[in-house]
């Protein structure tokens, strides 16, 4: 799925700051597609729900 089809938005934590992520998530597909809000010409990865999901809860847990 080509970047432009997608809705991208930035983490209410990143008000002001210049180095952050943008996450969209991918209409009929279990994951989400993540990109650099400074270089979103260069595309996204896109990461299983799953994995996402592991990777949020940990963010939220302090774990990493």
């Amino acid at each position: 799925m080509h970047p432009t089809n997608l809705e991208f938005r930035k983490s209410s934590h990143s008000a002001g700051a210049s180095e952050c992520v943008e996450v969209a998530n991918i209409p009929g597909k279990p994951a989400a597609a993540v990109r650099d809000s400074q270089n979103p010409h260069l595309g996204h990865l896109v990461i299983p729900a799953r994995e996402w999901t592991a990777f949020l809860d940990a963010v939220r847990n302090n774990a990493l």
